[in-house]
């Protein structure tokens, strides 16, 4: 169930059928020359609602803005504070709460370390205020990696490579522009940059010209696999 498509007697009747929720979060942030910027958000929201024409639940409009650290001197990225998401994550599953449900995935289309940081957070906030919530966080990223290992030629493979590349040449083909190349970042190990473009300059890491869209329709497949075996063990949870 699309929430934003619902109305008021329709999120009743569901409510009856589920207590379950995903949010999905993403990201305006550069990917490559070939990516649209709005790749993290798709790739989250696609999954959940892939997912939700499999079982009851409801799907949150996305969260589209991200923390995007490594990304930030790259035209286009816009990014939040991690207060920011932090607290509005904590203000969404606090009102879902409020209006009956109990059991909340938050998935991550952005990988970032810093922003899932702000989410795993936000997450041991709301536990504890919470009493009857089940909460998981995860990234969209991390179960195409995993679950697509069969599936991915290039090791490593994180930001607007081939993972990526293949994921919107399924859903969205109009909006990939050629393929870019392949690329790995070289900041170096434990030191913070401020020119983080000099280190990264086409903001891609991996090879965005092993991907095709088979590939892509293969990975998502997986993941919407891997996203409801998590459902199912969240809503059988007890804590």
């Amino acid at each position: 169930m699309i929430l934003t498509e619902l109305t008021m007697p329709e999120f009743e009747a569901g409510l009856r059928r589920t207590r379950t929720v995903l949010i999905p979060f993403g990201a305006v942030e550069e990917h490559g020359e070939h990516l649209p910027l709005g790749t993290d958000t798709m790739q989250a929201e696609d999954v959940c609602r892939r997912l939700a024409e499999r079982r009851a639940l409801f799907v949150a409009p996305p969260v589209h803005y991200g923390v995007c650290r490594s990304t930030g001197c790259h035209p286009g990225t816009v990014s939040i504070t991690t207060e920011t998401l932090k607290a509005l994550a904590i203000d969404l599953v606090s009102d879902f709460y409020r209006n009956g449900l109990r059991f909340f995935v938050l998935i991550s289309g952005h990988a970032g370390g810093t922003h899932n940081a702000a989410l795993l957070d936000a997450g041991e906030v709301l536990l504890k205020r919470l009493p009857e919530a089940q909460i998981a966080v995860v990234t969209e990223y991390d179960l195409a990696a995993g679950e697509g290992r069969g599936v991915i030629e290039t090791p490593g493979d994180a930001h607007a490579g081939e993972i990526e590349t293949s994921r919107i040449l399924h859903t969205r083909p109009h909006l990939v522009k050629g393929r870019g190349r392949a690329e790995t970042p070289t900041f170096p190990k434990g030191i913070l940059v401020r020119d983080k473009r000099r280190h990264w300059p086409g903001g891609i890491h991996g090879d965005p010209t092993r991907a095709d869209a088979d590939k892509g329709r293969r990975i998502e497949a997986l993941v919407v696999d891997a996203l409801e075996r998590l459902v199912e063990r969240l809503e059988a949870a007890e804590d």
